[in-house]
């Protein structure tokens, strides 16, 4: 997803874009998100400041009529009126008012920190909407197995490896895509993840064993994707979209097409079969799926409510009340012996 802002017009949000991309290092897709969020609030915008007829279509509504005079007069009131609007008339959740929030705070610093065109931050004390924790959808183990099994016919090595990957080391669909034969070494995979970060993940046997018999089908490369581990059938590097394909056949194979799995929730179900049978501390889970902050990660430390309930058991003073009662019985028995 790819897409050059300057060439959609000048614009203090096309600059902010191209900044995200350029300096900060953000992949396609988040500054695609950005661009999402900020042509809703510019389009807000221009029903506001009545720049445009109240009954104009929003989706129709030239957004690129924002000017940085408008900007500038923006103010904690209007950015509530905002968040108001997306609420009752767009129906937003408070994760997703809670994004685009995140989208304005981020785009006003800019303005204000980075381009000093602004001369006060307006969103500095705009507050997020809190947002209700949803705990990440997973496979179970059996469940996993049953995919694993469910994986048979054309380029089946290649996506087998694919799919233990996804669910033994937990990378992104894109990280994924992205490795590179040379990635591969030492029983170590390379990956590139957000923020081109570059992270190295461990490899079980499992994943050795299934990488290298996909390795010895792997067919002969076109020129310019000699370097992609994963090809497609046209010999190129496979694409996001192919892998989801795959993911949906064998997950309806193994009969579990209905649960709304993907290859993000693969990830998820990698995470969470570390924390639950690995006894991985959540550090090393955050290192291993390659979140920037833990605050992220902790997300996995709520899934297991059985490792839960054992840990406040193994608490010793877990049968205090009970050992207490068993002395007071024993005491009472004692006083109700009859003595010669």
């Amino acid at each position: 997803m790819e897409y050059n802002y300057f060439e959609l017009a000048p614009s203090p949000m096309c600059d902010f874009l191209e900044y995200l991309i350029s300096i900060k290092g953000k992949s396609p897709r988040t500054v695609h998100e950005y661009f999402l969020d900020l042509r809703t609030f510019h389009r807000f915008l221009c029903l506001r400041y009545k720049l445009v007829p109240s009954d104009t279509v929003f989706e129709e509504i030239d957004f690129f009529i924002i000017d940085l005079n408008t900007i500038k007069k923006v103010n904690l009131f209007d950015l509530h009126a905002f968040v108001s609007f997306i609420d009752k008339e767009r129906d937003n959740s408070n994760r997703t008012k809670a994004r685009k929030v995140a989208c304005l705070k981020s785009f006003y610093r800019y303005l204000h920190n980075v381009m000093n065109i602004v001369n006060e931050d307006p969103a500095a004390k705009l507050e997020t909407p809190k947002a209700s924790k949803r705990l990440p959808i997973h496979l179970s183990l059996d469940q996993s197995k049953a995919l694993l099994e469910a994986i048979d016919g054309q380029n089946k090595e290649r996506n087998f490896a694919i799919i233990m990957i996804f669910l033994n080391c937990g990378v992104r669909l894109s990280e994924i895509v992205s490795i590179d034969i040379n990635n591969y070494k030492d029983e170590t995979l390379t990956v590139i993840g957000k923020g081109n970060k570059e992270r190295t993940i461990y490899l079980n046997s499992a994943c050795i064993v299934s990488i290298d018999e996909y390795l010895k089908v792997r067919p002969v490369p076109i020129l310019g994707h000699e370097n992609a581990m994963f090809l497609s059938n046209r010999r190129t590097r496979i694409s996001q979209r192919a892998i989801q394909h795959l993911v949906e056949k064998y997950l309806v194979a193994a009969g579990l097409g209905d649960n709304k799995f993907s290859p993000h929730k693969l990830r998820h179900t990698a995470a969470t079969l570390m924390y639950q049978y690995g006894n991985v501390d959540i550090v090393a889970l955050q290192d291993i799926l390659g979140h920037e902050s833990v605050a992220t990660t902790q997300i996995y430390t709520h899934i297991n409510n059985e490792r839960l309930k054992q840990a406040i058991k193994s608490n010793p003073l877990s049968t205090y009340m009970d050992d207490k009662n068993d002395n007071n019985s024993d005491d009472n028995n004692d006083d109700n012996t009859s003595h010669d």
